[in-house]
């Protein structure tokens, strides 16, 4: 019987476009790098909380380029791969490259964008080794509430696809089970972040790998809309300065 093919929701090449692009404005020295270095932060916190010493490890998606030298300081040999460089994380993992029988395995802020989010846990599970751990922070249900109303207003009564669906955390922990990892834990956090401006916050999104990658992105804005939009943001915050809330959602699992 053939399996169905999963829903085309996010562009391939869009997502790598953007995160060519991502990795452009990276190279600036006060680019924006706050969710991946909560992301890598959490990561290390984990591993010293539950005392797992891996001896191998594949990093996947820290633009920050932290977390390697980090774990390798601890006497891990680490892989690290990203989409920008062709990296498809749901797609099978090469079984004779280096992409097998991992001990841990850390995804950073790209698997909100593949268009087959079990496919991408199945085959990283394959690719780590009996007792080896994966753990997956992207953003998460709840993200960017004021952008989506600013959206929403700009746009009147004829709203476009403009920000990406995104999965909450009681999906997220059936998502592991489904995959067959074992003791599976999903949580999430916050991160408040204060903009002067709506195109400050574009900027950011942009420089984070966080702009728009749907399949059907929608129209651009015209003038009217952005100044709708830019009246709806500043009216959204106080004393200059609108605050907007990144949700990470974290799942770990083991393979036993």
């Amino acid at each position: 019987m053939a399996t169905k093919a999963p829903p085309r929701i996010f562009s391939p090449t869009r997502r790598l476009a953007l995160r060519r692009r991502m990795l452009r404005l990276q190279q600036h020295p006060d680019a924006p790098r706050y969710l991946i270095d909560d992301m890598v932060e959490d990561v290390l916190e984990r591993l010293s909380f539950l005392r797992f010493e891996p001896k191998t490890a594949l990093v996947v998606g820290d633009y920050s380029g932290t977390l390697a030298p980090q774990l390798r300081a601890q006497g891990v040999a680490v892989t690290e791969a990203d989409p920008a460089t062709g990296f498809v994380e749901d797609s099978p993992l090469d079984a004779q490259g280096p992409f097998e029988n991992f001990d841990l395995i850390a995804s950073l802020g790209t698997l909100d964008t593949v268009n087959d989010l079990p496919g991408a846990f199945v085959h990283a599970r394959k690719a780590l080794a009996p007792g080896g751990m994966l753990i997956a922070s992207f953003l998460a249900s709840g993200s960017l509430p004021v952008l989506r109303e600013v959206m929403l207003a700009a746009d009147g009564e004829r709203a476009a696809p403009r920000l990406h669906p995104s999965v909450d955390v009681r999906a997220g922990a059936q998502l592991l089970q489904r995959t067959l990892y074992a003791d599976p834990v999903a949580d999430h956090r916050h991160v408040d972040v204060a903009f002067r401006s709506l195109e400050r916050l574009a900027a950011d999104l942009r420089a984070q790998g966080l702009a728009n990658v749907l399949a059907d992105p929608g129209p651009p804005l015209g003038k009217a809309a952005l100044e709708r939009a830019r009246e709806a943001f500043a009216a959204a915050g106080e004393a200059g300065r609108t605050v907007e809330r990144f949700e990470i959602m974290t799942l770990s699992g083991w393979k036993r």
